[in-house]
């Protein structure tokens, strides 16, 4: 099983360095059983794992015939990796939605903090989708963490600039607090449902405003 395992990893990494073929233009009609076709993959590989999942069970579960799958996606592996990339995308859209009309850093970590729970409950099998592209595809993996942690990091940075927060490496710091709401995202949203979002919120704000060295305040409120 690990063997095949890692081939499948080493081909499926290799066919993604090579340059993808340009997006073709559809039609309405088109663009939405495309959207049909990844809203139903989402299900399916969530449920049942990429290696168990089959174009059939997708097709199915869109209420589309087997052909039409390969319109739109040459093999099992496309439409997987198109799927973490549109969840990646989608989130980034929900993020800055979310940070709209937010003026401080901390405020923006609140909002932030509580799209990306807001999203995971909504997308319940995001974990388990993004965490089997380790294994189907590394570069997609990778470009999915990654271009949350650009934008992230930027932010900070730009945070730091101001002197709206202490001056840390950005790019050390995006990577700690999404490892935050990483776990804190698995344990109380996907494990747990429905998840007090604003309780843990401000919980996790606060963490980042105060850290682990007990003050006036917090000896007050235990």
């Amino acid at each position: 099983m690990a063997s095949r395992t890692r081939n499948m990893n080493r081909s499926s990494t290799s066919s993604a360095t090579q340059p993808r073929p340009k997006a073709r233009t559809l039609t309405p009609r088109g663009a939405r059983t495309r959207q049909e076709l990844l809203d139903a993959a989402e299900l399916v590989f969530g449920k049942r794992g990429f290696e168990k999942a089959s174009i059939s069970e997708i097709t199915r579960q869109a209420g589309v015939a087997l052909g039409t799958f390969y319109v739109y996606f040459p093999h099992k592996e496309a439409i997987f990796i198109e799927l973490v990339d549109e969840l990646g995308l989608r989130l980034r859209q929900a993020l800055g939605v979310a940070l709209a009309g937010t003026t401080t850093r901390l405020e923006m970590e609140r909002a932030g903090f509580r799209a990306f729970f807001e999203f995971a409950g909504k997308h319940r099998n995001l974990y388990r989708i993004v965490r089997q592209a380790e294994f189907v595809d590394e570069a997609v993996h990778h470009r999915y963490y990654r271009r949350l942690a650009e934008s992230y990091a930027k932010g900070l940075e730009h945070a730091m600039g101001a002197k709206e927060i202490a001056r840390f490496d950005p790019e050390v710091l995006a990577w700690a607090l999404m490892g935050i709401a990483d776990f804190i995202g698995m344990r109380f949203v996907v494990w747990d449902s429905p998840a007090e979002l604003d309780r843990i919120s401000d919980d996790v704000v606060r963490f980042i405003t105060t850290g682990l060295t007990p003050n006036k305040r917090h000896t007050e409120q235990s």
